[in-house]
């Protein structure tokens, strides 16, 4: 009697076929990602002669100069409030405290545009804020008493630090309840005081957490567009802008984006380098979780008070602003059809670009977990390399590419059929959604793979001894295993390209408005009460995310 092999004998090589194409799919998805960084670098080549000492003489040396002391303050506010109010909540138990711990991530709702756009209403000359200070001074007129400008270098970076700091408190609060109470109570026993714990043992301990946000930032900070530019900030991605669309130079504009590029890489660099030799591992033995000290009353209130100044200022303000101006058009106006129009728009652009930015995603992070290797693990990178660069960086290269294919269907089109079909990728919105994709594959790819990497790899095991190729067993165990890894990053994909503004404001079809072309718009002409429903929406859609880290932080 012949014993049965367990395995049919076709399975390896159906096995093997079925890994090859996520694998192939896989290196052609992060070549499409990749592709307009490197258009972009073969376009700067084009450069005419003596353009790259025009930027030096005109544009380089002041917006290289603003971009470096923007990121420079805006770095050191998000890191100082971040890492503080982590601390205050980790480490205190107070009245207040739960709800501290939620609201502090509220800023991320406010998009950089949207906290420049309100408080230049809100801190105007004549204004809400700088009237009622001239009524209790007594001052009758602007021209008696007015505050500092806010449209300045100090405006921009303390409304930037005060929007961006929860990239720094979220993984910051996370370092700290999870460092062992065991280290904090053997520097109590050695006499070192709360303040000393914190200087000395828990803020070297979450050094890594804080450099992580504060890169973070910084990344939103060169990404931003409306803000710098409401702000009279110049910086490079301003000037990139102003280079291709006012001076209609697309070398110029690919030059600039080369360098702000440069510094995004650097950026990550010294991320990497100045937590190099980090390395923190816990105790072999069962350790207890940090537990915050129990303060009395009134310093309770006083640091409720203290932890509440950033929710104030970064969201509470701005938020309430935008209600009250949009309730005051609502009655004068009612809601313009116009405004119907761009949700419309800005629900069909965001849902079709988390579609397509979700499969591919699911193709990326299969592949390293089907077929894991040298490929794939090059092929997730480069897929993800978008999110590091500004939407600005990637539009220029999104452009190229869609230029150059929407010129070659013209062609094509003229010569068989005799007809010219116009610029067809960037007229049905196709390059913005190309531009969506490659700038938030890494949110899309990132969650993916976590929730992939949750599931034993003894179900795969035992999918292959049931003859399941790779995928089937994608298909029948990790699709349904995964719905809240890929319902987390669909929601992340959907509202960040809601908020995204430079690269809509430069590849969007002719006369399509977005929210956040149409805030920008209305901001740019100073009409700010017509943008006040777009800004408001625009927030609404931003706290689901807020949410969903406000339930996730509840597990530590």
């Amino acid at each position: 009697m012949v014993t049965q092999p367990i395995k049919p004998p076709h399975y390896t090589s159906h096995r093997f076929r079925s890994g090859a194409i996520w694998l192939a799919l896989s290196a052609v998805i992060a070549g499409l990602i990749a592709l307009p960084v490197l258009a972009l670098a073969v376009q700067a080549l084009k450069g005419s002669e003596g353009l790259w000492s025009h930027l030096i003489a005109t544009t380089l040396p002041t917006a290289l100069l603003d971009t470096l002391i923007l990121l420079t303050g805006v770095g050191f506010i998000a890191a100082v409030i971040g890492t503080t109010t982590a601390w205050l909540v980790s480490a205190y138990n107070f009245p207040g405290r739960r709800f501290l711990e939620w609201a502090l991530l509220l800023p991320l709702a406010v998009p950089t545009y949207i906290i420049a756009y309100a408080y230049l209403d809100i801190l105007h000359p004549i204004g809400p804020v700088q009237g009622a200070i001239r009524y209790v001074l007594g001052y009758a007129s602007p021209r008696d008493f007015r505050l500092p400008d806010i449209r300045s270098m100090t405006g921009c970076i303390i409304l930037l630090g005060f929007v961006l700091y929860p990239y720094v408190y979220i993984p910051t609060r996370a370092m700290f309840l999870t460092q062992s109470a065991n280290l904090i109570e053997a520097a109590r026993t050695l006499g070192v005081s709360r303040r000393g714990i914190f200087w000395h043992v828990a803020l070297p301990l979450a050094r890594p957490a804080v450099a992580v946000g504060v890169s973070l930032a910084l990344m939103e900070t060169l990404n931003d567009i409306g803000a710098a530019e409401f702000l009279g900030v110049r910086t490079l991605t301003v000037s990139i802008y102003t280079t291709w669309v006012t001076r209609s130079d697309l070398p110029g504009a690919a030059q600039i984006a080369l360098a702000l590029l440069l510094i995004v890489v650097i950026l990550v660099s010294l991320e990497r380098w100045a937590r190099r030799k980090q390395r923190f591992t816990a105790s072999a033995q069962r350790s207890r979780n940090f537990e915050p000290r129990r303060v009395s009353t009134r310093m309770g209130l006083f640091l409720l008070i203290l932890g509440s100044i950033p929710i104030l200022l970064g969201f509470i303000a701005p938020a309430s602003y935008l209600v009250i101006q949009a309730w005051k058009r609502v009655q004068f106006a009612g809601i313009s059809p116009r405004l119907y129009d761009e949700a419309v728009n800005t629900i069909i652009l965001a849902s079709a670009a988390t579609a397509v930015t979700l499969v591919f995603g699911l193709v990326v992070a299969y592949a390293m977990r089907l077929r894991p290797g040298h490929i794939s693990q090059w092929s997730y990178r480069l897929s993800t390399m978008g999110y590091a660069a500004p939407g600005t960086v990637i539009a220029i290269g999104v452009l190229i590419i869609v230029g150059g294919l929407d010129r070659f269907i013209n062609q094509m089109a003229m010569s068989v059929f005799g007809v010219s079909v116009g610029l067809v990728m960037l007229g049905s919105g196709a390059a913005l959604l190309y531009a969506y994709t490659a700038r938030f594959m890494a949110i899309s790819a990132g969650g993916i793979e976590a929730g992939l990497n949750r599931i034993p790899s003894s179900f795969d095991h035992a999918a292959r001894t049931l003859g399941q190729t790779g995928t089937n067993t994608f298909r029948l165990v990790h699709l349904p295993l995964s719905k809240t890894a890929l319902t987390a990053a669909a929601l992340l994909v959907f509202v960040d390209c809601v908020k995204e503004l430079p690269a809509t404001l430069l590849l969007r079809p002719l006369n399509i408005e977005t929210f956040a072309t149409h805030l920008y718009g209305e901001a740019a002409r100073g009409t700010y009460e017509e943008a006040s429903l777009a800004a408001l929406a625009i927030v609404v859609i931003g706290i689901l995310p807020v949410i969903l880290l406000a339930r996730i932080g509840r597990k530590f």
